[in-house]
């Protein structure tokens, strides 16, 4: 592998895990602030990226359906914890998988509905459509660098956010021990629904900037779901900064894993286990930290 095509795969592998950090940052603070197993985050994934083609063929571009999904996201992350997952605060895991299992179900039923089962391609915006020449033969798009630039933007500010800010306290606060927040006067109910629209955009917005990547088509948010799981699990269950850490790690490996020819003798072991790669790793950390690499200890 030359240096022009490991700097490709090396900026692939950064911007997947950028992307992948959008979805699974918005179930980790599901997950480890709510405590909500949500099996239907990738459905909102799905549906961004949906949002993305029909807003841009509605409106003529991205740039203004983007701001126009991210405020539907937003309604339907307050609608369906208004309307679901709040009942499901003071029952067990189960029930909570069951429900949104179910949800997977029902959007994906709505969205054969809605937006039919064909398989749909989004344009990129005019102003991203160059690349970036490498070598004589090689280049590198615009639009992954852009995407790349958006996701170290949105992961500063929800850092930020969670970090550095009082509302950001009253989040942790909450996880931390809902009923002492709750006898401080501070509505957990309404904290908890901003949460979840909060994740609930963040997928959705990391669907609709992948759109004109990875084109738009039945059952995408379930190929990412388990993945995020993966994230969450390595960097650490309610961490931020783990979530971050681990999706470029697994973009790193992953990406690597694919373009790699690594064998012995005749076996050859990569890209042929790249499938296996994310989950080796996965066990190798827990094996090392079982809370994740920047979870806490129960």
């Amino acid at each position: 592998m030359d240096l022009a095509t490991f700097l490709i795969q090396l900026l692939n592998a950064v911007q997947y895990g950028l992307l992948l950090f959008l979805v699974a940052g918005g179930l980790t603070l599901i997950f480890g602030i709510m405590g909500i197993i949500n099996l239907a985050h990738g459905s909102f994934y799905m549906i961004g990226a949906y949002l993305a083609w029909s807003l841009t063929s509605a409106f003529g571009s991205l740039w203004l359906a983007i701001p126009a999904g991210i405020v539907l996201s937003v309604v339907l992350g307050m609608a369906v914890e208004w309307l679901l997952i709040r009942r499901l605060y003071k029952l067990d895991h189960l029930q909570q998988v069951l429900l949104t299992f179910g949800l997977i179900l029902v959007f994906e039923e709505l969205r054969s509905i809605v937006w039919g089962n064909d398989v749909h391609g989004v344009p990129v915006p005019d102003p991203l459509t160059a690349s970036i020449a490498l070598t004589d033969t090689l280049s590198y798009p615009v639009y992954r660098l852009w995407i790349s630039a958006v996701c170290v933007v949105f992961a500063i500010l929800l850092y930020v956010l969670i970090q550095r800010t009082r509302l950001g306290m009253v989040i942790r606060a909450g996880a931390s021990n809902r009923e002492m927040v709750q006898s401080l006067g501070i509505n957990i109910g309404l904290l908890y629904r901003f949460v979840f629209a909060l994740g609930v955009a963040l997928a959705a917005f990391a669907g609709m900037v992948a759109a004109p990547v990875s084109s738009v088509y039945p059952g995408m948010g379930s190929q990412v779901l388990i993945i995020c799981f993966v994230v969450v699990v390595i960097g650490g269950i309610g961490s931020v900064k783990g979530a971050l850490v681990a999706a470029l790690l697994i973009g790193l490996v992953d990406t690597f894993g694919k373009v790699l020819n690594l064998k012995i003798g005749s076996l050859h072991l990569l890209p042929e286990l790249a499938g296996m790669s994310v989950y080796l790793l996965m066990a190798a950390v827990l094996l090392w930290k079982p809370a994740g690499l920047f979870g806490r200890k129960s």
